[in-house]
């Protein structure tokens, strides 16, 4: 069970806007509320049904705050699984904090990060990975990274590791069984049963292991880099995505020095985008060190856009660039497909499996760079809202319980006896259980809930 103390917090970002609302949990969390609430109907808050608000007004003594909005919601049937009220009132940041500590001096303790997703988790109201995909959603920046965190919080990946876990204590339990009660007619335990369990849940593992960095890329966005010789349309490349002038575009080459970056969305993926100088050979000064701040950039990048000029011959320059970037994750971008062509494409595509033509000065293309980037990323077909490895965390788990399956496997085919075998399911079911959240440490749970904000 959670903390018996009474918590509240402001739950609305740190700045000035339309409103403010201001959460309120715990056993003494609507008496705290009407010592400082007076209601226009008169009737406290402590009479009021779960799903009901009311308007009236805040005092802190004498001194009058605000006129808000009380809603209270009755445990078990609120986020916390406890007693909840939240107050909505006008968003001045000074008025906010008063109402806090005006509810504070009620005997109230302030929240910590996390602390009201924390008491849902601990009064059952979600499972840890539940609550992480809480965290997920609120620090989403696109589409796919919503799908993705809204799949957590309907509980895609619990049920998924709790079907692997079932499958698994359904066959521990008939070794113990039979290994504890040999008078008794329970049928022999079969090792291709075990076998069959140990593979599949196995292979679903693995399956989430090998996503991980897709899921990742969804939920946090993908470092890619803009690179090219100057004056390819590296520039108007980077506007086109953006939906806006972010790079200076001219004819003179060497216009971009320094890394200019933008955030943009993709087919709903975020893309950190990353507009470098020109790749070449030069004597002055400054652009030399941003060609080498650009070449830096590919030691981190996820995705590099690689333009080319389509109306000019490969340069030398243009080849040693894509020499310089075999093995990496690229789409080459065949810029100026409106002019007459002049790119060798037979080159091109014996070096790059993904390859656009595009007209970024005629935003003619995009869609096609689109498929492009998400076949790269292996992300073409992806069901974000299914089962994802959300975190470290959970990929530990999950890798540590794969290890394990692969020991418990080698333990039966090597003839062992079905307790060894045994004793390495009770250690998978152990690393699935943490994954769930089911069978963890207090360290564990303060961990995870400690990167969320005060408030949530």
């Amino acid at each position: 069970m959670a903390d018996s103390k009474t918590i509240a917090a402001i739950s609305t970002p740190n700045a000035v806007g339309g409103i403010s609302v201001l959460r309120i949990s715990g056993p003494e969390a609507i008496a705290a509320a009407d010592r400082v609430f007076r209601p226009v109907s008169g009737k406290p808050l402590a009479s009021h049904k779960g799903y009901t608000a009311a308007y009236g007004t805040i005092f802190d003594g004498e001194d009058t705050l605000d006129d808000v909005v009380a809603t209270v919601f009755l445990g078990p049937k609120s986020y916390t699984g406890e007693d909840v009220v939240e107050i909505s009132c006008h968003g001045g940041l000074y008025v906010t904090r008063r109402i806090l500590m005006a509810i504070i001096k009620q005997g109230v303790s302030l929240a910590g990060p996390g602390e009201f997703t924390k008491r849902a988790f601990l009064n059952g109201k979600m499972s840890l990975t539940q609550a992480e995909g809480v965290a997920d959603l609120i620090m989403a920046s696109g589409q796919q990274g919503l799908r993705s965190a809204r799949g957590a919080m309907q509980g895609e990946l619990y049920r998924k590791i709790r079907s692997c876990t079932d499958r698994l204590l359904t066959v521990s339990g008939h070794i113990a069984a039979y290994m504890d009660y040999p008078e008794e007619e329970i049928d022999p335990v079969e090792s291709n049963e075990i076998r069959d369990a140990l593979a599949d849940v196995k292979a679903q593992l693995d399956g989430l292991l090998a996503n991980f960095d897709q899921g990742k890329m969804i939920r946090e966005g993908v470092e890619t880099v803009i690179l090219g010789k100057p004056n390819v349309g590296k520039s108007t490349l980077m506007n086109l995505l953006a939906g806006t002038k972010k790079s200076i575009v001219t004819d003179i080459p060497g216009t971009t020095r320094d890394v200019v970056e933008e955030t943009v969305t993709l087919d709903g993926l975020v893309l950190r985008l990353a507009d470098t100088a020109g790749i070449r050979e030069t004597e002055d000064f400054v652009e030399k060190a941003g060609v080498e701040l650009a070449l830096q950039r590919l030691d981190t990048a996820q995705l590099v856009l690689a333009v080319f000029d389509s109306s000019s011959p490969l340069s030398q320059e243009d080849k040693d660039l894509i020499k310089r970037l075999e093995g990496l994750p690229c789409v080459a971008v065949c810029n100026k497909s409106d002019l007459e062509q002049q790119l060798d494409m037979e080159f091109l595509r014996a070096h790059f499996p993904h390859i656009v033509e595009i007209s970024a000065r005629e935003n003619q293309g995009l869609s096609e760079l689109t498929r492009e980037v998400m076949d790269v990323l292996s992300l073409t077909g992806t069901d974000v809202s299914g089962p994802m490895l959300a975190n470290l965390r959970q990929f530990e788990c999950a890798q540590r319980a794969s290890n394990l399956l692969g020991e418990a496997q080698a333990t039966l085919v090597g003839g062992y006896t079905l307790d060894a075998v045994d004793v390495s399911l009770e250690s998978v079911i152990s690393a699935l259980l943490e994954l769930t959240g089911e069978r963890v440490t207090d360290a564990v749970v303060d961990q995870v809930f400690s990167h969320f904000c005060v408030g949530k």
